[in-house]
C-alpha cells in the first residue's frame, strides 16, 4: 500500500470522526459521481481449499475510495428542542429559622417563667432575635447601674438628698464597705432634719439600680403612707441616700434611734429585669444587726410584685413587727 493510498484512508477516518462529534456543525458529504475506485470488505481466509482467498462476508463494503472531486455540502441543521431544558429553574425559598418544636412540657414552663429556656438556636449558635435580646437586656443592667435618680423624682417625693463615703461608681462597685457608712456631712444633715426616734424611718436609695427606683418607688412609697397612716403608725422624715447599701440602716438606726427602718433599694439587674426593687425591714438596726435579723420583700416591679400591691403589704409587715418587736427569724419563731 503506497503512501497516497495510506494518506486517503487517514483523511476519510477523520472526516468519520468529525461527523460523529460534530452534533449541531454542518456535515459535508461526499457524493460519488463514478465508480469507486478501491472497496475494502470484512473478509475471513478459505482454508479448505489450501489456499487463502478473500470471501466478503457482507455485501457492503467497509469502506470506499473515490477519486478526489469537487464535493459537493450537504448542510444538515439539528433542529433543537426546548421540551427539556438543560438546567432546571429551582424557586428561591426565603431564609427561615429551624421550626420551634418544643415539647409541652418545654412550652409550659415558657409560659410561667421569663427565663431563656427553649429560645432554640441556628447552627452552633444563638438566634439573631435571642441574641439581639440577650444584647438588650445586658445594656439595660449595665445602664440600670451606673444610672442616677432624677432630680426631678425626688422633687416629687419632697426628700432630701444624702451621700455615703463613695466617690464614685467604679469605687461603689468595688468597695461595698464604704457604701455602708455615711459620710460625716450626711449624718450632720440627718440630725439636723430629720425626726428623732420615729416609730418608722423610710429610707430610698438607687443601690445597684437607679431604674428601679425611678420605675417603682413613687407608687410603693406613696402606698406605704397610705397603708401606715390607716394603721395610726407615725412616721419618719424620709430621705434619698446616693450609693448606700443595705446595711446602712444599721448605721442609721443607731443615729435616729428608730424603731422600725424600712429600706427602699434598688436590686442587683439581671437579664430578666434591671427594674427590679426590694424593701428591706428591720427592727430596731443598729451597729452589729446580722442579716437573720432583717426581712425583705423583693422583686418589686411590673413583671413582679406590683408596686401599689406591695406598698400596702410593706404596712401589714410593720405593724407585725411592731406587734412582735422582732424582725427576720426571731419573728417567724414569735408567730409559730
Amino acid at each position: 500500500m503506497n503512501d497516497q493510498l495510506v494518506s486517503m484512508i487517514t483523511q476519510l477516518v477523520m472526516e468519520k470522526m468529525e461527523k460523529s462529534t460534530g452534533s449541531q456543525t454542518p456535515e459535508i458529504a461526499a457524493t460519488p459521481t463514478e465508480q469507486p475506485l478501491i472497496k475494502f470488505y470484512d473478509t475471513v481466509e478459505n482454508r479448505s481449499s489450501g489456499t487463502t482467498e478473500a470471501i466478503a462476508t457482507s455485501q457492503e463494503p467497509l469502506i470506499q475510495l473515490y477519486q478526489h472531486g469537487a464535493p459537493q455540502q450537504v448542510t444538515t441543521v439539528t433542529s433543537a428542542t426546548f421540551e427539556q431544558p438543560v438546567n432546571d429553574a429551582v424557586s428561591i425559598k426565603p431564609f427561615q429559622f429551624e421550626a420551634g418544636s418544643l415539647s409541652e412540657s418545654v412550652q409550659a414552663a415558657k409560659k410561667h417563667t421569663p427565663a431563656r429556656i427553649g429560645v432554640g438556636r441556628a447552627g452552633t449558635r444563638p438566634k439573631t432575635k435571642t441574641w439581639l435580646k440577650f444584647r438588650l437586656d445586658h445594656a439595660a443592667a449595665v445602664d440600670a447601674v451606673y444610672g442616677e435618680v432624677t432630680e426631678d423624682l425626688l422633687q416629687k417625693l419632697d426628700v432630701f438628698q444624702v451621700t455615703t463615703k463613695v466617690t464614685d461608681k467604679e469605687e461603689y462597685i468595688t468597695r461595698p464597705d464604704l457604701g455602708r457608712r455615711l459620710s460625716e456631712e450626711s449624718k450632720a444633715l440627718i440630725q439636723q432634719k430629720c425626726k428623732p426616734q420615729p416609730k418608722v424611718q423610710i429610707i430610698i436609695s438607687n443601690g445597684l439600680s437607679a431604674s428601679a427606683i425611678e420605675e417603682n418607688v413613687q407608687d410603693v412609697y406613696l402606698a406605704l403612707q397610705q397603708s401606715l397612716s390607716n394603721l395610726n403608725i407615725d412616721i419618719g422624715t424620709t430621705f434619698y441616700i446616693d450609693k448606700g447599701r443595705v446595711a446602712l440602716m444599721d448605721e442609721i438606726g443607731e443615729l435616729l434611734q428608730a424603731e422600725v427602718i424600712v429600706y427602699l433599694i434598688g436590686e442587683r439587674p439581671g437579664l430578666v429585669s434591671a427594674e427590679s426593687m426590694s424593701a428591706y425591714l428591720c427592727y430596731k438596726p443598729r451597729i452589729g444587726t446580722v442579716e437573720a435579723e432583717r426581712m425583705v420583700i423583693s422583686n418589686i416591679h411590673k413583671g413582679g410584685i406590683p408596686p401599689l400591691e406591695a406598698g400596702a403589704y410593706l404596712g401589714t409587715v410593720v405593724e407585725k413587727i411592731l406587734r412582735y418587736q422582732a424582725s427576720g427569724v426571731e419573728l417567724v419563731a414569735k408567730e409559730g
